[in-house]
């Protein structure tokens, strides 16, 4: 679990990337040679970390560690370098970004911010303010994309649907956002909701660092209420009692950790911890709890030892996961 000397770790591997500019993948469309820019031309605050996303939730694990180890030798060189970052001038011109290409970092990003602009609310002081720009963009997008979308999108990777409503319901439910928080609970019922016998067998792909079913039944613990999930999940893995997780019991390995893609097998251990832990939190039988808790251990092991590889593919953004397994 978390505590001062991982924290630390954690601390470098994100300040390793906060002012790398390169190299850098940048998520938008071409339509002319005038689009033609530096990652810090086109974004003021978000690149580094190779990707805008990957810069936001670097930010966040920097955020989060402060808040939880605030009087850690490298707490006043962190704060001041989250200062000078998390600039007023620069988070609106992110936002502006967002309103103008409105598809961008469509939900995965989207997710990460309202997990920042949460981590900002609970640390307290003025970033927060500059900040919420930010979110009201993402939120705004979030109201008008989610209707339409008539179908989950379930893969293991950016685009998957689960993982960015979970993080969404809980924005809202900690701002008071009831709009939000209506949409996703709805949209989450009637995506998810008559889910049945989800097929294990078919997980993972070779570059997931989701899974897609364990993230589903992350969003669901947190729409029903302990007697809703329970009902929900016993008919969503019906096997659990007598065939234990399946392939999920047993973590993933990872052949190449300087292979961009086949690295992301990592994040998956790490995000099937997570999942595991979630719904372990709400099950009601404590035999298969245990199930879910030991999984998730051996997940959390296994993808702990991936996160320090000493390539930039999977350095630059799996220290956010690793914080995300063990503080929660």
């Amino acid at each position: 679990m978390l505590d001062r000397v991982l924290a630390g770790k954690l601390v470098k591997l994100a300040l390793a990337g906060i002012d790398r500019e390169y190299p850098y993948k940048m998520g938008t469309v071409l339509s002319g040679a005038d689009d033609l820019k530096s990652p810090r031309q086109v974004h003021a605050v978000f690149n580094g970390h190779f990707d805008w996303h990957s810069s936001v939730h670097g930010h966040w694990t920097l955020v989060r560690l402060l808040r939880l180890f605030p009087d850690e030798a490298w707490a006043e060189s962190v704060r001041n370098i989250l200062e000078e970052r998390l600039s007023e001038s620069g988070l609106l011109q992110e936002a502006d970004f967002l309103r103008a290409n409105p598809a961008f970092e469509r939900m995965y990003g989207w997710a990460w911010v309202l997990k920042l602009g949460s981590e900002l609310r609970l640390i307290g002081g003025g970033w927060m303010d500059r900040f919420a720009p930010l979110e009201d963009v993402v939120v705004e997008n979030a109201m008008n994309y989610l209707p339409k979308l008539d179908w989950p999108v379930r893969c293991g990777f950016h685009p998957e649907s689960s993982f960015a409503m979970s993080q969404m319901l809980d924005w809202a439910r900690l701002v008071g956002d009831v709009d939000l928080e209506a949409l996703v609970i709805n949209r989450a019922e009637e995506f998810y909701g008559d889910d049945e016998n989800y097929p294990v067998q078919y997980e993972p792909s070779g570059n997931d660092f989701f899974s897609a079913g364990l993230n589903v039944a992350d969003l669901m613990r947190r729409v029903y209420d302990a007697d809703g999930f329970n009902d929900w999940f016993s008919k969503y893995l019906p096997r659990l009692g007598a065939d234990g997780l399946e392939r999920w019991s047993d973590p993933v390995g990872v052949s190449d950790l300087d292979d961009g893609q086949i690295v992301h097998l990592v994040g998956l251990n790490l995000s099937r911890a997570w999942c595991l832990k979630g719904i372990a939190s709400v099950h009601a039988c404590e035999d298969q709890k245990q199930v879910l808790l030991d999984a998730a251990e051996r997940h959390m092991d296994a993808g702990l030892k991936g996160v320090w590889s000493g390539s930039y593919e999977g350095e630059h953004w799996l220290g956010s996961f690793a914080l995300y397994t063990t503080s929660i």
